[in-house]
């Protein structure tokens, strides 16, 4: 299945790209859970935007009135400051000593890459996945912004790469050789109208798993009956 623009028109225009975000993220998980041993298992997290239902908010904020005389007082100060408001990841756990992060799949999204603040906080959340050694799968297929998330985690990590592109798929082994770290690395490059690569995903404590992005991605674009749009003649 060649990869669609999923950010501009035509498609754009037919299909929300967040629903395909989260099937193909839970599609993902599922493939991971069929591959992984005992002890292990994969799941899907997908937030888009910070969301208040006001009215269960305020039903719940009666009763609770109802039950206690004690009111709040209000802030002292009030910042703003800037959340990101879109994950679409999936962990790879171990259940030894209780549920401990062992590899992970970030899917980007336009929001990732949007502005300064939002790119950054992604770049911190996977670099501090790799200084714990946790191994770690990017995927950008964003084609509406053009920043380079790949270059910039590389950049934090204090190394950096003479070329990338805006889209591709990487991993990331965080390894120790010689009593020295070192950060194995796995980049392809994506394009629009080609087939997506399988990578490695290196869990801690050893294991390597495929993470087959082209099979999750054809079953995707099934599931949601996607087709390539003929271009206009």
């Amino acid at each position: 299945m060649p990869l669609l623009d999923h950010f501009r028109p035509p498609l754009s225009d037919r299909r929300h790209w967040h629903s395909f975000h989260n099937s193909w993220a839970t599609y993902l998980s599922s493939q991971l859970n069929s591959l992984l041993p005992e002890g292990y298992f994969a799941e899907a997290n997908v937030q888009f935007g910070i969301e208040i239902d006001v009215a269960a908010f305020e039903e719940s904020g009666a009763e609770w009135q109802a039950k206690s005389d004690w009111v709040p007082p209000p802030p002292q100060t009030s910042h703003a400051v800037e959340l990101t408001d879109s994950l679409v990841e999936i962990g790879i756990f171990s259940r030894s000593g209780g549920p401990m992060l062992a590899g992970a799949i970030e899917l980007v999204s336009p929001a990732n890459k949007d502005r300064p603040a939002h790119r950054d906080a992604l770049v911190s959340k996977c670099a501090s996945y790799l200084q714990a050694g946790v191994g770690l799968v990017l995927v950008d297929v964003v084609t509406e912004r053009s920043a380079d998330i790949h270059r910039d985690l590389l950049a934090r990590l204090g190394t950096e790469v003479s070329e990338s592109d805006s889209l591709a798929a990487t991993a990331y082994r965080p390894v120790e050789r010689e009593g020295k770290p070192a950060l194995d690395v796995w980049y392809e490059p994506l394009s629009l109208g080609r087939a997506l690569p399988t990578l490695p995903l290196w869990l801690r404590g050893g294991y390597c798993l495929p993470v087959e992005l082209e099979a999750t991605y054809e079953r995707t674009c099934s599931e949601q009956r996607l087709r390539p749009i003929p271009e206009a003649a």
